[in-house]
């Protein structure tokens, strides 16, 4: 018998939502560890944190930038958080949306979507945010979500309202100071192009485009890291 399939191709998981929460718990895990170690003092959190360019603390240490070579800050940024309304706004879009998601896609397509956008989001940053601006948070990875989630739910031709009103006011919200609207936007454009190539490539050929996909958006990453790095470097 031929296994049942996600609408994305991926196979259907016998724990739903299973990757969802455990990125939840990923992220609670570490926001608490950040507080018990000094909170942006924390070495977790320097090491961590997403910043272009080395720059120095308060106690002199040099903490190496992306440009510099520290490229996992791409990544462990988006486990990263600052205060508990942080955390709190970001933990509580991914329970309702990352479920959704994950059962559209299956838990391997969704992991790679989630990393890819969380690191999509990070390139944004890189090269719209100022080099010395230190970004941590999982929202462009929660904006991919937002995205993705609204085109799964166009083509299944659902009432996208509520969404679209919820991403106005995000979207109002990433305007403000202190919010990362470089990331929210690389990540909703990463989440986008994901969706489209989840949800509308023909069942014949789905897992051949989104491997594709995947391939042209991960060329893109690196080629984009290697011209804005010449450019910080120079």
């Amino acid at each position: 018998m031929r296994a049942p399939r996600t609408l994305a191709g991926g196979t259907v998981s016998a724990r739903e939502g299973i990757v969802s929460m455990s990125l939840i718990g990923i992220n609670v895990a570490v926001f608490v560890l950040v507080l018990a170690t000094g909170n942006t003092t924390s070495p977790l959190y320097e090491q961590g944190a997403m910043f272009a360019l080395s720059l120095r603390t308060q106690a002199g240490e040099t903490l190496t930038g992306v440009a510099d070579g520290a490229y996992w800050r791409l990544l462990t940024s988006a486990f990263l958080h600052q205060g508990i309304l942080h955390i709190m706004f970001n933990m509580y879009a991914l329970y309702l949306f990352g479920p959704l998601v994950e059962r559209a896609l299956g838990v391997r397509r969704f992991i790679a979507a989630y990393l890819t956008m969380a690191i999509f989001a990070s390139v944004a940053v890189y090269w719209l945010s100022g080099p010395l601006t230190v970004t941590v948070g999982a929202s462009g990875a929660i904006f991919g979500l937002f995205a993705m989630a609204l085109v799964l739910l166009i083509k299944a031709k659902q009432d996208v309202s509520f969404l679209l009103v919820l991403l106005a006011i995000n979207a109002v919200i990433s305007l403000q100071g202190n919010i990362s609207w470089q990331g929210h936007l690389g990540g909703f454009i990463a989440g986008a192009i994901l969706g489209a190539a989840f949800a509308y490539a023909p069942r014949e050929r789905r897992t051949q485009i989104q491997l594709l996909v995947f391939a042209a958006m991960w060329i893109g990453i690196v080629g984009a890291l290697v011209v804005r790095t010449a450019q910080l470097t120079a």
